[in-house]
């Protein structure tokens, strides 16, 4: 994720970092090139068929409310995950009050919210195809670490220790059963918001409807050289180009938002909220806290 002030208007033009401009230059460019070969054939070889500004300035107007509707789309499954995981933080530091109330043993506190941070990481590297052993192997110990990552759903393997230790201190009457409802209740928590994330990362936006987008964005500026030979004149190539970076910059922010655990510029900093979650565990068990994860070069990952 990009985390920088807003730019100067002398650097706006110029910021490349996070923008879409390297994406699509070659397609802005493209159009601006047909739009040049449209004139010069128009004026210098034979009359070019015309097209109706009002026309396309119609179809303009379609094509942005598709891309509008699909960009909000993508932008409300970006927010929802930021919400998922901002809820799992919350929840790993309910959590540690809830340890600092209900459970007197330090070696049972220790064990469920180290357990709580492998949870968080071994979803990390599920959305991210990773390989998080490493991060986890110092809190849970390199035996659970080698049997949590055996199994399929490694993150819902460590809820489900969670639960037996919680069931365990349940029968050993170390904690009320009241006490463990309300454990229970926010490792449910713990578990929506895994389901949460895993909807929207094995879920993307309907091929069919990209499809369209796609093609009636590629259509609309094939199209707009022809209706700009009247309009605009020799300025064709320079306002189909803008044009274009407007169109093809929207499909490729919309895109990017779309898939927001990729390890990416404008991706989740998932690094950062997973060092977040160990933070506050490490102070809830009266350790030593790791350092913050800062921006490198303006990106948090």
């Amino acid at each position: 994720m990009i985390v920088r002030e807003h730019p100067s208007t002398a650097k706006l033009f110029f910021v490349m970092q996070g923008s879409v401009v390297p994406k699509i230059i070659g397609r802005v460019i493209g159009i601006a090139l047909l739009s040049a070969i449209v004139m010069s054939l128009d004026q210098f070889v034979v009359a070019l068929p015309h097209i109706s500004i009002a026309a396309m300035g119609i179809f303009g107007v379609a094509l942005s409310l598709f891309l509008g509707f699909r960009n909000n789309a993508a932008y409300d499954r970006w927010w929802e995950a930021r919400k998922l995981w901002g809820a799992m933080i919350a929840d790993a530091r309910t959590m540690g009050r809830h340890m600092c109330v209900f459970v007197s043993k330090p070696e049972d506190r220790d064990h469920i919210l180290s357990c709580i941070v492998a949870f968080a990481h071994l979803h990390r590297g599920l959305l991210r195809s990773a390989d998080v052993g490493s991060d986890i192997k110092a809190w849970v110990g390199e035996g659970t670490t080698r049997a949590l990552t055996a199994q399929k759903n490694s993150a819902d393997a460590a809820l489900r220790l969670i639960g037996d230790r919680i069931g365990q201190l349940s029968k050993d009457d170390e904690i009320s059963g009241f006490s463990q409802m309300t454990l229970s209740q926010t490792l449910s928590s713990l578990a929506l918001a895994q389901a949460g994330s895993e909807r929207i990362f094995t879920t993307p936006l309907p091929f069919v409807y990209s499809l369209l987008v796609r093609r009636t964005t590629y259509l609309y500026c094939w199209l707009l050289p022809f209706a700009l030979i009247d309009a605009t004149g020799w300025f064709a190539p320079l306002f189909a180009a803008v044009v274009a970076y407007v169109f093809f910059g929207l499909q490729a922010v919309t895109n990017e938002l779309e898939h927001p655990f990729r390890n990416s510029q404008n991706g989740l900093p998932l690094d950062a909220m997973c060092r977040t979650i160990e933070i506050s565990v490490a102070e809830a068990l009266d350790r030593s806290p790791p350092p913050a994860l800062v921006p490198v070069d303006h990106v948090l990952s």
